[in-house]
């Protein structure tokens, strides 16, 4: 671990992107002046119908997945990507932590992700099994948040998605103690070299035992279709005993 507080690093140039000329408009760094009005292009056709109750009748699940077959449609890249919220309990402490993975599996049983049990999230969610989801895709103004108990995946369902994944994602599950810390990049890349060279003869390459899924059970879903005047639809599900409730909520 690198003290900064007693070290001078060499600082080093962050690298700029192409953009266009500064103009007379607030810029990029004026973060209050930064708005965007839903409703209509580029955040949504203005021909989207408005979302209705009555759309979640036959549950979440169903609305969820054409809303990811949808963002898929017109292109809008991994559309399957969440962002997934933990609690690390620290010092007696709960803190929110949050970090993007990509959704590998939807039923109505809930959302299903892949990840290292021993990784930052694989230990907090030991210790704490509930995890909040969130879906977005801005550019057709919609949103899903979903929240629930976690449990992990059978062993044969991960062996299922392990045996689909590359070969060069399997090396690097193997490879890298996620979350660790580590000297460089050059030690990462050696340490793959070193797996790689290891199952040089291996035609499948074992699923790690420290890697496997989980699949987040929710209690409640929310879908989120933003409009104009910030006056946004929003229609929430929860799931009691078995039994599901429908409301809309204020925006």
């Amino acid at each position: 671990m690198r003290d900064l507080d007693n070290e001078a690093p060499a600082a080093a140039p962050i690298p700029t992107a192409p953009g266009p000329e500064t103009t007379g408009a607030p810029g990029p760094t004026d973060l209050s002046a930064m708005r965007a009005e839903y409703g209509g292009p580029p955040f949504g056709s203005g021909e989207d119908t408005d979302l209705d109750e009555t759309w979640l009748a036959g549950g979440w699940e169903p609305l969820l997945r054409h809303w990811i077959e949808q963002a898929t449609a017109v292109g809008i890249p991994e559309p399957n990507a969440m962002v997934v919220a933990t609690v690390a309990v620290t010092g007696g402490q709960p803190r929110p932590v949050a970090r993007t993975v990509l959704c590998k599996g939807l039923s109505p049983e809930g959302v299903t992700f892949y990840t290292n049990y021993d990784s930052a999230k694989g230990r907090q969610l030991a210790e704490v099994p509930f995890a909040a989801a969130t879906f977005l895709w801005p550019a057709l103004g919609r949103q899903v948040h979903v929240r629930g108990p976690v449990t992990k995946t059978s062993a044969e369902q991960t062996a299922v998605y392990w045996r689909a994944r590359p070969r060069d994602s399997q090396l690097g599950a193997w490879a890298s103690r996620q979350s660790q810390p580590i000297s460089s990049r050059a030690e990462l890349d050696r340490t793959l070299a070193e797996t790689a060279e290891r199952f040089a003869g291996v035609e499948e390459i074992p699923v790690p035992p420290h890697w496997g899924g989980y699949l987040l059970r929710p209690d409640e879903v929310e879908f989120w279709q933003g409009r104009r005047g910030r006056l946004h639809n929003r229609i929430r599900v929860r799931v009691i005993d078995g039994r599901m409730t429908v409301d809309r909520l204020q925006p």
